[in-house]
C-alpha cells in the first residue's frame, strides 16, 4: 500500500507514542457529569490540560526533536531549535528543548497574549516579538535558519508533529473502545489531523469533528477552496485557533480533507458561554480554544443523544483577565 502524501501512518503515529513515553503525560479521559446530563450523551473531557506544559502541542514538539536527534544525532541540532507560536507550541519546543540542553528561539507575533510571551521565557528560551501575524512570525524562522543553521520545528505541518498529536487518538480508544464522536480544534490541522489518522486507521466508524473559529478561520477556507489561502487574522477568546496554515502547506491540508467528517465554526459568544460553564461546572480554568468542542455542541445542536462523546480540552493557557472577558460578554 503507498504511504499517503501527507506522510501521517498509524505506524508513525505508533512510533510517535514509543518516543513519547517518559517525556510526556498520558492524559486522563474523565466523564463529565454536567455535560452528559445536559446533552443526554456520555461526554468525555480529553484533559490535555494535564500535560506539563498545559497543553497537547507537547506531543508534537516533542517527538520532531526526539526523532531528528534519532535519525541525525544530537550534533545536527547544535545550533538549536527555531519556531513560530501562538503560545502552547512555543511553550512546548522550549520544555522539550530545555530538558535535551538545546538552545530554543521562539518567534511570537504581537496578537500573542502576553502571558503566554512570558510562559515561552519562563522555561529558558528566546522570545522575539515580531510583526502583527503569524506569517511575520514565520519570516523569522526562516530567517534563523538560513542565516544561523537553526532548525525548525513547526507548530503543525509537518508529519512528525502530526504524529505526535496523534497519540491522543491511540489513548481515547484504549480508554473508550466504543467511542461514537471526537470533536477538535481546528487550526493548522495537526492536532485534528493526527487524532484523526489514529481514529481512523482503528476505528473508522468514529465522526470526527473539527471546530474553528468564525473569523479568521484559514484552514476552513483553504478546504473550501481547495488550496491553502491566506485569511486576515483577528483577536479571539480563541486565540490558539488563529494563524495561517502557509501557502506551501505540504501535510495538513491533504491530512484534515482527508480524516475529517464535519465542520462547525463557533462564535465569541459560544466561545464565552463555554469557558464559563467549564469554570462553573467542570472546575476547570481553560482558554477559549480548548472549548470549541463544546461551543459547537450548544451552539449548532449538534445531535450526539445516546453517543459517546470525546471533547478534546487542548490547553489551560487563559489570564484571568481574559476570563473575565467572556464572563462579561455572558452575562455571570
Amino acid at each position: 500500500m503507498r504511504e499517503p502524501s501527507h506522510g501521517v501512518t498509524l505506524a508513525a503515529i505508533q512510533a510517535a507514542r514509543r518516543r513519547l513515553e517518559g517525556q510526556v503525560a498520558r492524559t486522563p479521559l474523565v466523564r463529565s457529569e454536567a455535560l452528559s446530563r445536559r446533552f443526554d450523551a456520555d461526554i468525555l473531557l480529553k484533559l490535555e490540560t494535564c500535560q506539563p506544559t498545559g497543553a497537547f502541542k507537547l506531543r508534537g514538539a516533542t517527538n520532531m526533536i526526539a526523532a531528528l536527534i534519532e535519525r541525525h544525532g544530537r550534533e545536527a541540532l547544535s545550533a538549536g531549535v527555531v519556531t513560530a507560536s501562538t503560545g502552547n507550541h512555543g511553550r512546548a519546543v522550549a520544555h522539550a528543548a530545555a530538558r535535551l540542553g538545546i538552545p530554543a528561539v521562539v518567534c511570537l507575533s504581537r496578537l500573542v497574549p502576553a502571558d503566554k510571551a512570558e510562559a515561552v521565557a519562563a522555561l529558558g528560551a528566546e522570545v522575539r516579538r515580531v510583526g502583527d501575524s503569524q506569517d511575520a512570525a514565520f519570516a523569522e524562522v526562516a530567517r534563523l535558519v538560513r542565516e544561523r543553521g537553526m532548525v525548525s520545528i513547526p507548530p503543525f505541518d509537518d508529519p512528525l508533529v502530526a504524529a505526535g498529536q496523534g497519540t491522543i487518538g491511540l489513548e481515547l480508544l484504549e480508554d473508550a473502545p466504543d467511542l461514537d464522536r471526537v470533536l477538535a480544534g481546528l487550526s493548522g490541522g495537526g492536532l485534528l489531523g493526527g487524532i484523526g489518522a489514529a481514529l481512523k486507521a482503528l476505528r473508522p466508524q468514529v465522526t470526527v469533528t473539527g471546530v474553528s473559529l468564525c473569523r479568521g478561520a484559514a484552514m476552513a477556507e483553504s478546504l473550501a477552496a481547495g488550496h491553502p489561502l491566506a485569511v486576515e487574522e483577528v483577536a479571539s477568546l480563541g486565540d490558539s485557533l488563529g494563524g495561517g496554515i502557509g501557502l506551501d502547506n505540504r501535510c495538513t491540508l491533504a491530512l484534515v480533507r482527508e480524516v475529517m467528517d464535519e465542520h462547525y465554526r463557533v462564535s465569541e459568544a459560544a466561545i464565552a458561554a463555554a469557558m464559563v460553564d467549564f469554570l462553573e461546572h467542570e472546575k476547570r480554568l481553560v482558554e477559549g480554544a480548548a472549548v470549541v468542542g463544546l461551543a459547537a455542541l450548544a451552539e449548532h445542536g449538534i445531535a450526539v443523544r445516546g453517543q459517546q462523546v470525546a471533547l478534546v480540552v487542548s490547553g489551560n493557557a487563559v489570564s484571568l483577565e481574559t476570563l473575565d472577558r467572556a464572563r462579561a460578554m455572558v452575562g455571570r
